[in-house]
């Protein structure tokens, strides 16, 4: 058992997940990286794996440890549950980033990411939300029980701020799943506020991720986040004693990069 605070990353193999993992990582933190990307098998073309990003952790000030999970799959999750337990006793945050739905993206399937609803394959839906929100809802109930019997932790759900009037430029798929991950954020929020965990949603903008690099040349990334970046406003929330009067709200990355002083774009 140990006194230094346990975070546990979800989807960190790369992207805001990695960037979130080595941010805590400089603060010290000790940090469960899950991906399925690992030493033994990538899951894309997309540089990174679980590994890998444990090691930066380390290198960053912090404990990285890696394991490689599936969270499809409810029993590996519940495995990673058990060890972080039976290592720690405690987990202090949760980063619900673990998305699936990207993964066209990735493969450069941007005219099917763009088509209308109707002329995109039924699997993009099941990928936004079997491998994007109810896998944010199994880790977050699986480690609810952690979460309580540590004091003053916090559940982060990565989502995307999609107004009404933005609909048109979002997926229909997409901005179902992003709008459930909101409710999951806020709904648990209620639930866990008697047991002094405050669960919120947290809004990155445009990221400077593996997959976004990809359309660089397409892309206005003036006044961009950086994987880090965005880590660094997650530690700073997470730090903050007054986290309890933020519960069930949704966080845009930029107002926490004013709230807590820190650069989300380096």
């Amino acid at each position: 058992m140990t006194d230094a605070r346990v975070a546990w990353v979800t989807g960190a193999s790369r992207g805001i997940g990695r960037g979130a993992a080595i941010a805590l990582g400089q603060a010290g933190w000790v940090v469960y990286v899950t991906a399925r990307s690992s030493a033994a098998g990538r899951t894309t073309a997309l540089p990174g794996t679980a590994e890998e990003t444990a090691r930066a952790v380390t290198a960053a000030g912090g404990q990285g440890i890696a394991i490689v999970c599936d969270h499809r799959d409810d029993d590996a999750v519940a495995s990673v549950a058990g060890r972080i337990t039976a290592d720690r006793g405690r987990l202090d945050l949760l980063v619900n980033n673990a998305w699936g739905g990207y993964a066209g993206l990735a493969a450069r399937q941007w005219d099917q990411w763009t088509a209308p609803f109707w002329a995109q394959p039924l699997s993009l839906f099941d990928d936004m939300f079997a491998s994007g929100v109810r896998a944010h809802y199994v880790a977050l109930a699986t480690c609810a029980p952690l979460l309580i019997a540590t004091a003053g932790s916090l559940a982060v759900t990565i989502s995307v701020a999609i107004p009404d009037a933005g609909l048109g430029s979002h997926g229909v798929a997409y901005a179902m799943a992003k709008a459930a991950d909101d409710r999951l954020a806020a709904a648990a929020a209620v639930k866990l506020r008697e047991h002094g965990v405050a669960s919120v949603a947290v809004y990155p903008g445009w990221v400077r991720t593996e997959t976004v690099l990809l359309y660089a040349a397409d892309l206005d990334l003036a006044g961009s986040q950086s994987p880090e970046g965005v880590g660094r406003a997650i530690t700073a929330l997470a730090a903050d004693p007054d986290v309890m009067a933020l519960t069930g709200r949704a966080l845009d990355v930029g107002e926490l990069a004013i709230r807590y002083n820190v650069d989300v774009s380096a």
